[in-house]
């Protein structure tokens, strides 16, 4: 409170500086324009314009020139002819005389005008005004100037005026300080700055040393908290406080939550390469939505070691498969060879050799990234155990992965298409089982294909099939495959699209931009 009233009184001192200094400028301008009335009306009287011409029209013109001089108050008025030669002056030695002041050679150019100057009297304002005869011909000038009084006497004329607004300033300054006070503390919590400042220290440590990330924003999207954890998560570095978050964060999902004005709790979201364990709320202060604020864990590396871990199952489960076809491979030579039917056995074993070359040589040609080519070797071995012919498009190619994709993502994905299609093939009697993989690339678009004849799926189990948990088969932690080729989708920024009927297959199409896109988390 102290401090509103100082810097109100300190208001008023300024203010009324400034105050008395137009109250200088004003009284300047108002005595200039009586100056300047005066000299006009000395200048049009008719005898002072006849006397002027006159050797001894002095003797008309001074007497004129004081008794004006007393009427108008001002300190003296001087009338030159066209030589220059005083006909009127306060001090009648001087009648007579050339007035030299160059001050007055514009007003023997018929200018009308005033000025400031410095004389014996002190500072003083002046007019000067050309007098004008009856056939518009200059024939003189008339010079009325007034002392200025001092700045102190001009506000001591003023005093009344000055301490009525002094008084009335001060009174609603200090009244209004007093509310603004009142109204600010009330803003506040009741709490003194002091004990703001002591709570926003402590505040921000506690964001800082969060293990989560943590960041805020107002309702015009502008950044007011990004702890260290967050920007570590995110590889920013500086201050980004006030900053707009999709300047700093150009694929934030944070002003989602200001935009549906809803919150969004446990949810996977897909920033960049980043994937996060996300809680976002909107913050209310009285019912009113200021902001929104989202509280997040880093799972990438948790989620890539699953990745990991479910692409070793993979290979694991290939080796097994593999194992499986080379020792029914042997078994078979080894009883040609007991039959002693050594040419059909060699040729059995360059068959099969050949068969593995191809697949393999084409895959490592055509396929760049040698853990999605060891998936579709193995993929390829088991539909052979199975029954269950896998077919590779020979015009597949991939020379490099989507923005976003890596080769965990394309294992994950094409692997659980995959299986997806064993299972449905299993449920079928068929003798033509087959399934159908391509991969292609070009400049625009990268696109897997997994085409299958199996059991299909009716249209309820279509709509459903990429819900969490949701399956058609009774055995237990299922429902997980297609919900997870779902958000990797939606992190490359991808489409999938599914057709089929129940008894006729299914058809999964999955396209990814190749040029930057924005990915898409769940939720």
């Amino acid at each position: 409170m102290l401090l509103s009233v100082g810097i109100v009184l300190f208001s008023l001192i300024i203010g009324n500086l400034i105050m008395a200094g137009g109250i200088i400028r004003i009284t300047e301008t108002q005595l200039g324009q009586r100056l300047m009335t005066t000299a006009r009306t000395v200048a049009t009287i008719p005898n002072v314009q006849k006397s002027i011409q006159e050797p001894d029209g002095w003797k008309v013109i001074q007497p004129t020139a004081n008794s004006l001089r007393v009427v108008n108050d001002v300190t003296y008025i001087v009338v030159l002819n066209r030589e220059r030669v005083r006909y009127s002056d306060p001090i009648d030695e001087r009648i007579g005389t050339v007035f030299m002041d160059p001050a007055v050679d514009e007003a023997y150019a018929e200018h009308s005008y005033f000025q400031k100057v410095k004389g014996e009297m002190g500072t003083a304002l002046r007019a000067y005004v050309p007098i004008m005869d009856d056939q518009h011909q200059q024939v003189g000038v008339v010079l009325v100037g007034r002392v200025m009084p001092d700045v102190w006497g001009i506000l001591y004329s003023e005093r009344n005026n000055i301490a009525l607004t002094f008084f009335f300033s001060l009174l609603f300054g200090v009244w209004g300080s007093y509310q603004l006070a009142r109204h600010m503390k009330k803003q506040m919590l009741d709490l003194e700055p002091d004990e703001i400042a002591r709570i926003l220290v402590e505040r921000t440590a506690t964001f800082h040393a969060m293990h989560e990330g943590v960041i805020a924003i107002d309702n015009r999207e502008r950044i007011t908290i990004f702890n260290d954890r967050a920007k570590q998560i995110f590889g920013i570095e500086g201050e980004v406080l006030g900053k707009h978050i999709r300047s700093v964060l150009h694929d934030t999902r944070l002003p989602e939550v200001l935009e549906l004005r809803q919150n969004f709790t446990n949810t996977e979201i897909h920033v960049g390469n980043t994937l996060l364990w996300s809680n976002r709320f909107l913050i209310k202060v009285e019912e009113k939505i200021v902001g929104a604020i989202a509280i997040f864990q880093d799972r990438t590396e948790v989620a890539r070691m699953a990745e990991e871990l479910t692409g070793v199952k993979e290979f694991v489960g290939a080796l097994r498969v593999q194992n499986h076809e080379h020792m029914n491979h042997l078994h078979t030579i080894a009883g040609l060879l007991q039959l002693h039917q050594h040419e059909k056995a060699l040729a059995y074993l360059f068959e099969v050799n050949e068969q593995q070359e191809e697949l393999t040589s084409f895959l490592t040609t055509r396929i760049m990234d040698e853990n999605l080519s060891g998936l579709l070797i193995g993929k390829v071995s088991r539909g052979r155990e199975l029954g269950i012919r896998v077919v590779i498009d020979r015009r597949s190619h991939l020379e490099c992965f989507p923005p976003y994709m890596d080769h965990h993502n394309f294992v994950l994905i094409l692997g659980n298409l995959i299986e997806n299609a064993f299972d449905s093939l299993e449920r079928i009697e068929r003798e033509d089982k087959e399934i159908m993989i391509s991969i292609e690339q070009d400049e625009e678009i990268c696109s897997i294909l997994v085409e299958d004849n199996g059991i299909g799926m009716d249209e309820e189990t279509r709509q459903r099939m990429l819900e969490r948990g949701y399956s058609t088969k009774e055995r237990a932690h299922r429902g997980l495959g297609l919900h997870l080729v779902q958000q990797l989708v939606n992190k490359g920024g991808g489409e999938l699209v599914c057709h089929s009927a129940r008894g006729e297959g299914a058809s999964f199409l999955i396209t990814f931009p190749m040029g930057e896109v924005e990915s898409f988390g769940e939720g």
